[in-house]
């Protein structure tokens, strides 16, 4: 039983290759309950729901599974638009995506990329 436990973990610490994305909560109560689409590679790996807060932005982090290293395509979809985003494994492994409403009543999705943890 042990050295099935030591396999497993061996193989995920080895073969699991995931991007850290922390989705920030927005401060802008328009934007409560908004649901993100989050697709890697064009294929559907997560959901997504916005809830805004009066006080300081707070996170919630997902881990996004790939396929392997270079580039990959990240979106977000946002209501009725999406966005589009190069992202490289694993220099870019941590990212933050940040969600905005402009001036004249649209959603921005935004991304922060680096290859090290961000310090919350």
């Amino acid at each position: 039983m042990k050295k099935l436990l030591l396999l497993v973990i061996i193989l995920c610490a080895v073969g699991c290759k995931k991007y850290v994305v922390s989705f920030e909560q927005p401060t802008n109560m328009k934007l409560d309950n908004i649901k993100l689409e989050v697709f890697l590679d064009k294929e559907k790996v997560q959901e997504i729901t916005l809830k805004a807060t009066e006080a300081l932005p707070t996170y919630e982090t997902v881990g996004l599974s790939t396929s392997g290293e270079g580039k990959h395509m990240l979106q977000v979809k946002a209501k009725d638009t999406t966005f589009s985003f190069e992202v490289k494994y694993p220099e870019e492994k941590y990212i933050r995506i940040i969600t905005n409403l402009k001036p004249n009543g649209k959603i921005h999705v935004g991304i922060l990329k680096q290859n090290y943890k961000y310090k919350s």
